[in-house]
């Protein structure tokens, strides 16, 4: 089955005003445009076009074919950083919610760190060139390089020289101080933040420095300024993706890509707001183990297909770009799907039916085994991990 969906861009302050607009060929709203969300999510759930086909639905939310969607696909479009954030695995996550349940916090609370019971895996496919974002801890001893040349290069900095001096010993121990003694409110953090500013405006040429003038700009100063220097910067081209598992800190910087998650909304606040941080509990989430930022490799199963699959059953992503060379693929569908075209136009069909969609057109797609994806364009998939 074959349903229309669409919806309407959510105006966070970092959005782009002109990025998801440019992709799918629709009018800019004048106001930020940030995530486009393609899912049955409560919190803005796709608007079904023709709710008769859909048992009188209005929207994926209240129809009982998709309600339960494990996923969430989003377009989206950063203008500026984002916070910094980690997500919990499923096994912490219902463990918190049942603790914060337990403790009587209203679902709608300022102090709950878990809205439901689940984890929140992500990956991020990149449209732009480039996408830049911070993924995971870095080693210490790169950090501790990055923090001795914007010494060298600053007045002074006696805060800096010595945290840069702390950066040593056994990575995770290391690592894991580090990031205590940033969000725990201790007053020189603020020196060491304004020394490693005044660094780095005083050294052009050092990505490091070009990543603290970025987000001091954008959060002046934020401890989650000096936080990043302790993380990897992931520069994607098109086409690359990042994976986030539980336990990763991440941060987009700038960029438009397709981002597919699990459907929850669980989030552990490190740096770069305004929101609350919840020390404690953030670190109990962490993973602290140094990591490289690579991106993670497709499988190929047909000719114009790429599917990105990662580690947990929620979410698979299908890349289809069909040219006069390609001109048909097709995919196994473990359960229901999402598709939106990026470009050009394209007939969808299965067992049960077909439709046909231009650029900027999305669909839900149920009750099909395989997807048949027919024409010249670009088709990005989301449906569950079989």
């Amino acid at each position: 089955m074959f349903v229309r969906i669409g919806n309407t861009p959510r105006d966070y302050a970092w959005g782009s005003t002109t990025a998801i607009a440019g992709l799918l060929g629709t009018e800019p709203s004048g106001r930020p445009e940030a995530e486009l969300w393609l899912g049955a999510h409560p919190g803005s759930p796709a608007r079904v076009l023709d709710p008769a086909l859909a048992d009188g639905a209005d929207d994926l939310a209240a129809w009982e074919r998709t309600s339960g969607l494990p996923y969430l696909l989003k377009v989206l479009a950063a203008a500026g950083p984002l916070s910094l954030q980690a997500h919990p695995s499923p096994e912490q996550a219902r463990a918190g919610f049942e603790r914060e349940n337990a403790a009587g916090l209203p679902a709608d609370s300022a102090d709950r760190n878990y809205k439901d019971p689940f984890h929140k895996p992500e990956l991020i496919f990149a449209l732009s060139d480039p996408f830049e974002a911070l993924c995971g801890f870095r080693d210490p001893a790169e950090s501790r390089a990055a923090l001795e040349r914007l010494a060298a290069a600053g007045s002074g900095g006696a805060v800096l020289s010595g945290f840069a001096r702390t950066l040593q010993g056994e990575s995770g121990d290391v690592l894991r101080r580090a990031t205590e003694w940033l969000l725990g409110g201790d007053p020189d953090v603020d020196l060491l933040v304004a020394e490693v500013v005044a660094a780095a405006r005083a050294l052009p040429d050092d990505r490091d420095a070009d990543t603290v003038r970025m987000l001091d700009d954008a959060f002046p100063g934020d401890p989650g300024i000096v936080l990043a220097l302790l993380l990897n910067r992931a520069t994607l081209r098109p086409g690359q993706v990042l994976y986030l598992p539980a336990g990763n800190i991440h941060a987009y910087l700038r960029g438009l890509g397709i981002e597919l998650m699990a459907a929850s909304d669980n989030v552990l606040r490190g740096g770069l707001t305004r929101k609350r941080i919840d020390v404690p509990e953030l670190v109990s989430v962490l993973d602290f183990t140094p990591i490289q930022a690579t991106p993670l490799a497709p499988e190929r199963p047909a000719a114009g297909v790429e599917t990105f699959r990662p580690d947990v059953p929620d979410f698979a992503l299908e890349h289809i770009a069909l040219d006069e060379d390609v001109e048909s693929a097709t995919v196994a569908l473990p359960g229901a799907a999402i598709a939106l075209v990026t470009n050009g136009e394209v007939e969808l069909a299965g067992a049960t039916g077909s439709l046909h969609l231009r650029r900027g057109d999305a669909a839900v797609v149920t009750d099909e085994s395989e997807l048949t994806v027919a024409g010249r364009g670009t088709v990005f998939v989301a449906h569950p991990n079989g």
